[in-house]
């Protein structure tokens, strides 16, 4: 790095490599459970029942936003600056967040009555939705413990979670109690998993401190009912396809679309959302007053190596889905290779963005984030009117990836901060994209001759690409080796991969 490039310290890079490991750790191997998981309910259930699971899922999901009200990032960020908070702001979210809970259970049945659903939908929604209390009483403890960077324990918690659902879900499932049986199973595994993070929480001395310390709890609200207003809009709009393909194409459709999503919500929780969630406390404390140019710094990076590191696997998505897709979810599901092959470029934009949408919640920038997400809603609802009747069930995926590009061109032209130069990686964009296009081209070529071979000279001509054209700086190689050198076995990493920086390990 050069002198004026911001650095990194050895212990903040120990800290945010063993943070991210932790959280990448535990969503591999979670995500992988239930991706397999995935895989033998899609079977065992035909599209029409799958669409069912998928419009009550994408009901859950948007009610989840109500009850979480946006108060998470907020937790995490200012606990991470004063931990000795804690127990004040589990004070506060019992007040804030178990009343919007069952306010948002309340909701989503009356939405689900009104909107002309079928009776399946809304016989199951109402067993499902009542995972919502369940889980607000858990995730605030989650957020406190992941402000105070115990990623081990709660990552430990996350698996056994995903393990307890999924083996009292197929036990639901294969005892002939179909949906039922799952969400039975689901709701027992919620409570297993919320009262083991209350005991975490107990034994890191965080526990509810008396009275309400009603001034913290009102900049609480205050602050997080913009980013609960933009999680419900983002959620709505991510969910608002499958719903709306419910309510007018049928269920059938909907199965094909929710299908896709497994693909496409795995691909995003994986390389961003875990990334994302193991570095905020960094950015918050990077952020100090606001004039530290190291903010600025890790959001660009941030953005770039995302676009980087998901790029190849977006095009090989886009041009593979079918040779990967149906193999593994059957020939009653090949509409859905067609739907992913587009999906997945939204996933592209969304987590491209995300990193400057963090970064905007850091600087305490939610109404904009809200602004953007509305305009994307608004956007989206429109395109799914006009689009659905005109190309059906592929016009939901069209409809959110012009929706998620417009958001993006907010966010980035509205986010602002010290360190922050964007026009400097307009070459190694310029270049990516050549990288990126000679890739496809490639992929193309051999798409109909062998899919593994198309796979792999692709990934072989982007990585080539990448290197001899120098998509990354100096300053990227830089704080990869940084980053590297932070890592456990770091030390035999720098005697193969040298570079002339100091690191202070």
């Amino acid at each position: 790095m050069t002198t004026e490039t911001p650095i990194i310290t050895a212990s903040e890079a120990r800290r945010a490599a063993r943070n991210a490991g932790a959280i990448a750790a535990a969503s591999l191997l979670s995500r992988g459970l239930q991706f397999g998981w995935q895989l033998i309910f899609i079977a065992t259930l035909s599209p029409a029942v799958y669409g069912i699971y998928g419009a009550v899922s994408s009901f859950v999901q948007i009610g989840a936003t109500i009850a979480g009200f946006g108060v998470g990032p907020i937790v995490i960020r200012d606990v991470a600056r004063h931990p000795n908070h804690a127990g004040k702001y589990l004070t506060a979210t019992l007040f804030i967040q178990t009343p919007l809970a069952l306010a948002a259970y309340v909701l989503l049945n009356i939405a689900a009555g009104l909107g002309g659903y079928g009776e399946a939908v809304r016989v199951f929604l109402a067993l499902a939705a009542l995972n919502l209390m369940i889980d607000a009483l858990g995730n605030m403890c989650f957020d406190l413990l992941l402000a105070r960077e115990q990623m081990v324990t709660t990552s430990l918690v996350s698996i056994a979670y995903v393990i307890a659902l999924i083996a009292l879900a197929a036990i639901g499932l294969f005892s002939g109690y179909s949906l039922f049986g799952v969400y039975t199973g689901v709701m027992v595994a919620g409570i297993l998993r919320t009262g083991a993070l209350w005991w975490l929480a107990w034994r890191a001395h965080i526990r509810p401190l008396w009275p309400l310390d009603q001034r913290l709890a009102g900049a609480l609200l205050l602050n997080s009912a913009p980013l609960a207003i933009s999680a419900f809009l983002s959620l709505a709009y991510q969910q608002a396809d499958k719903l709306l393909t419910s309510r007018f194409i049928g269920d059938r459709e909907t199965g094909w679309l929710a299908a896709a999503f497994i693909i496409f919500f795995g691909v995003v929780e994986l390389l961003n959302t875990t990334i994302i969630t193991a570095l905020y406390p960094l950015m918050s404390r990077a952020h100090g007053d606001g004039k530290q140019e190291l903010f600025g710094f890790l959001v660009e990076k941030l953005s770039f190596f995302t676009l980087v590191i998901c790029l190849p696997l977006t095009l090989t998505l886009s041009i593979f889905s079918g040779a990967i897709f149906v193999p593994i979810f059957g020939v009653r599901y090949q509409p859905t290779a067609a739907i992913l092959s587009l999906l997945i470029w939204y996933a592209l934009v969304m987590m491209t963005g995300n990193a400057v949408q963090q970064a905007m919640l850091v600087q305490n920038r939610q109404r904009r984030v809200m602004l953007a997400r509305a305009t994307g809603l608004l956007l989206n609802l429109a395109l799914l009117f006009l689009f659905l009747p005109r190309f059906g069930v592929m016009g939901a995926p069209l409809a959110s990836l012009v929706a998620e590009s417009a958001v993006f061109a907010l966010y980035w032209s509205g986010f602002r901060a010290a360190g922050w130069q964007p026009a400097q990686m307009l070459p190694r964009l310029g270049r990516l994209l050549v990288v990126g296009l000679g890739s496809g081209i490639v992929m193309l070529a051999l798409h109909d001759t062998s899919a593994p071979l198309g796979i792999a000279a692709g990934l072989v001509t982007y990585a080539a690409g990448t290197l001899t054209l120098k998509v990354l700086a100096e300053d990227d190689w830089d704080l990869l080796y940084r980053l590297a050198a932070a890592l456990p076995g770091g030390s035999l990493i720098r005697r193969y991969w040298k570079r002339d920086i100091t690191v202070n390990v």
